[in-house]
């Protein structure tokens, strides 16, 4: 049994503990927010992620609180449908993907993380990691420190631990698009993923039986910030130029600043090793990608399961980093590579067969991990 620090309390950290957990480790959890707190629209959690979560014991626990669905229906920007994909079930009995409110799914997380025997501390942060070859001595922001056999660094897109261990390495990149996103009450019967193609692209995902959320992704030069107030105008402003109906509809909805979220989309990839000693990274510390192909959640959390895994295997802390990375690197490389280049097409104003990109991308992610 090891004594693990994992660092970062979002889904790939939580993901990590209970899957160390089940295993037999010692975990500690620590994450900088002492809210810990997310967003309030939902996300995607696709085929490959069902699989994940059943292989943690929490598939249940998702289900019931998300929505199930088994294809994409992909549209053109007039509105009309052209193609309806299915998408393949890896889990037998269970569906293929769900729609889950983020605030949903990270109650489930925090909850499996405590119940399965790891420490939580809010609101600290690791100052001082340092590895002395046989364990990481660890100082933290509320003056505290500890000794640990390695550490897990899932601590997002601005990673402090990747900067650390990594001083040089590039920032993330912005690549000229931005996200928005909205909830609404549900106007289907929610069996399926509703995808718009065109330069503004535009997705329904249902969430639970009552709601879903919309994303939207536009060109956003010199990626400028929005401010608060007057933040829902814009969101409508940006939809104008997406003909379809139902999209306008939704449209007229938006009226709640609050209740838009903005993101500018930045993307990272960490060539070479991902860990330095005793202390490695995972998701989006090593590879944050963009949200066309909906798998950065989905990344994470296979990740976590395959770190255990290999973790359990060595007795050296080194060789079971090293043998995660080689399991992981490509499978992660071609995600962001190829979600980047649809985001290049959009903001290009090429056409995206976005149903050619999504048999792919579930022919990849339906291999083993």
């Amino acid at each position: 049994m090891a004594r693990i620090l994992v660092i970062g309390g979002g889904i790939g950290g939580l993901t990590s503990a209970i899957a160390l957990r089940q295993r037999g480790h010692s975990v500690d959890v620590i994450e900088r927010d002492p809210d810990w707190s997310v967003y309030g629209v939902g996300i995607i959690q696709q085929a490959n992620v069902i699989r994940a979560v059943a292989e943690l014991g929490i598939l249940d626990d998702y289900l019931d609180a998300g929505c199930a669905f088994d294809r994409v229906d992909i549209y053109i920007p007039t509105g009309q449908k052209v193609a309806s994909v299915p998408t393949p079930k890896l889990v037998e009995d269970y569906p293929a993907n769900i729609g889950i409110g983020r605030p949903a799914r990270h109650k489930v997380l925090g909850d499996r993380t405590k119940a399965a025997g790891a420490t939580v501390r809010l609101g600290v942060t690791a100052t001082a990691l340092d590895d002395d070859g046989a364990g990481v001595d660890v100082r933290f922001s509320d003056g505290s420190a500890d000794r640990y056999d390695m550490v897990v660094a899932a601590d997002g897109l601005y990673s402090e631990t990747r900067a650390m261990l990594f001083p040089g390495v590039p920032q993330p990149r912005f690549v000229g698009q931005g996200v928005w996103r909205y909830n609404f009450p549900r106007i289907d019967d929610g069996s399926a993923i509703a995808v718009f193609e065109g330069p503004t692209g535009v997705g329904l995902v249902p969430t639970s039986p009552t709601h879903m959320y919309m994303y939207v992704t536009t060109p956003e030069p010199g990626n400028p910030r929005y401010p608060r107030e007057g933040i829902a105008a814009v969101m409508r402003d940006k939809l104008r130029g997406v003909p379809a109906p139902q999209i306008q509809a939704l449209a007229e909805q938006i009226t709640n600043d609050a209740e838009v979220v903005y993101k500018p989309l930045e993307t990272l990839f960490l060539d070479g090793p991902w860990h330095r000693g005793r202390i490695a990274l995972l998701g989006d510390a090593v590879h944050a990608t963009t949200p066309h192909l909906g798998q950065g959640a989905g990344m994470a959390i296979e990740d976590s399961l395959v770190l255990a895994e290999e973790i359990s295997r060595h007795d050296d802390p080194e060789a079971a980093f090293t043998a995660f990375h080689a399991r992981r690197v490509e499978r992660c490389r071609y995600i962001v590579d190829a979600s980047v280049a649809i985001c290049a097409a959009q903001v290009a104003g090429e056409r995206v067969d976005q149903a050619a990109a999504t048999a792919e991308m579930f022919q990849i992610v339906a291999q083993p991990i």
